[in-house]
Formats: C-alpha cells, structure tokens, sequence
C-alpha cells in the first residue's frame, strides 16, 4: 500500500548519505523516528545517528534506547544539556517552571534540545528528521527536503508524506521495536513532564504541552525558518 513512499524514503537515504556526507538523523525514539532508525541501519549505515538526552525522559524511552543500541550495528551518539545551565535555571526558577510561562518553557526547551542539537549538527551537512505533515498544525508546509536557514544546512523529512498507518504498518511488518507508551495511548512522547496520554478523538499532538495554545507546540527544533529545495 506505502511502496511508492517507502521506496522514495529509501532512495532519499541513500541520496543524502551519497551526496551531504557528514549527515546526521535527529532520533527521539518515537514511531517516526524507529521507522527511520531501521531504514538508515539497512539502506544508508553512513548517517550518524545522534540523541538529545534531556535528562527528563519517560523511563520507556530508556529502555527502547537500550534495545536499539543492542538490536542495530549503528551507533546512538547522545549529546546531553549543559550541566551549568540546567543548574542555573533549576535555582533560578525551580524544576517544573515550564508550566508557569511559555517564555520558561522556551527556556527549558532551548537548554535542553536547541544547544544540544546545535552541537550534534555542527560540521554537518545535513540533518534528518522523522517528521510528518499530518503530525501538526506547525508542520502542514514542511517538504521532505529544505534549506534550514536557523540551522544553517539541510535538512530532510524523510517521511513527511507518510500516514500513521504507514509507520505502523511497517514497524510490525519489519518487527521494528517501539516504545511501550505508544500502547499506553501516547502517539508523540517527549520529556517526560511534557507528555501525556490522550483520549479517544484528541489531536495526536494533543499530550505534547497540553497547556499551550496549538500554534505554539514546538520546542524550537523546527521553527519556521525553513525554505524548500
């Protein structure tokens, strides 16, 4: 049913481990991105893998983390926060300050994600995403490769046109592991004090900072300051 699109994600691999070597793929171990981890380990060994361990995930991501680094010859290179800065904002402001403003959850995002990821990516060519188009209202315009103008490279959605019957379909086809919070009716999983479950009916990005108004649920990672190639 997904050939075509798993044929096109396929050859854009190859293509971006081909031609934008050094290229690194951005992995937070949800569905997305375990399709991706698969793809990358059979069809394109020479994208680097990286994470950013926020030091607030859900346990569960732990334990896929685990299974990943024992089932895959890849390896999962993780990039943590700034230990000084996390200490700062902790005394500043206390531990679960995010709740209280989006300007402190902006903050913890950026300490946490944005200055790892700026690390990860640095000396890069290109770095890969497992987003899709129907994930978000933030992300309907977003093409499966753009010029990163924050970031300075390019970046690739891989699988922006798939559905989410398409990743699922795939992961059981291909007996992909997964985290265990999908069964537990968690569709996006990021830190842990920012992800919850969702009711029957909600939005699959409805557990994903659940207090904030829709347009503004995105950590900073993929701002809109992309331009399509």
């Amino acid at each position: 049913m997904y050939q075509d699109k798993l044929d096109f994600t396929i050859t854009l691999l190859k293509r971006i481990e081909a031609q934008f070597s050094p290229a690194a793929f951005a992995n937070s171990f949800g569905a997305e991105d375990m399709v991706l981890t698969d793809l990358i380990a059979r069809h394109a060994p020479g994208i680097e893998i990286f994470t950013l361990d926020t030091g607030r995930l859900p346990a569960e991501t732990y334990t896929l983390m685990q299974q990943v680094i024992e089932k895959y010859a890849v390896p999962i290179v993780p990039y943590f926060p700034e230990h000084q800065a996390v200490e700062d904002y902790t005394r500043q402001h206390g531990p679960n300050a995010f709740y209280n403003s989006l300007a402190l959850r902006k903050a913890c995002c950026n300490m946490r994600k944005i200055e790892p990821l700026k690390r990860a990516i640095a000396g890069k060519k290109a770095w890969i995403t497992g987003l899709r188009r129907e994930q978000s209202v933030t992300r309907t315009e977003m093409k499966p490769q753009e010029w990163d103008e924050g970031f300075g490279l390019e970046k690739f959605n891989p699988l922006i046109e798939w559905g989410h019957d398409e990743i699922w379909d795939y992961l059981r086809a291909n007996n992909v592991p997964y985290n265990e919070l999908h069964d537990k009716h968690y569709p996006s999983i990021g830190c842990a004090p920012c992800t919850r479950a969702i009711a029957v009916g909600e939005d699959i990005r409805a557990g994903r900072w659940w207090w904030e108004n829709p347009e503004f649920k995105e950590c900073g990672l993929h701002a809109k300051k992309n331009h399509a190639a």
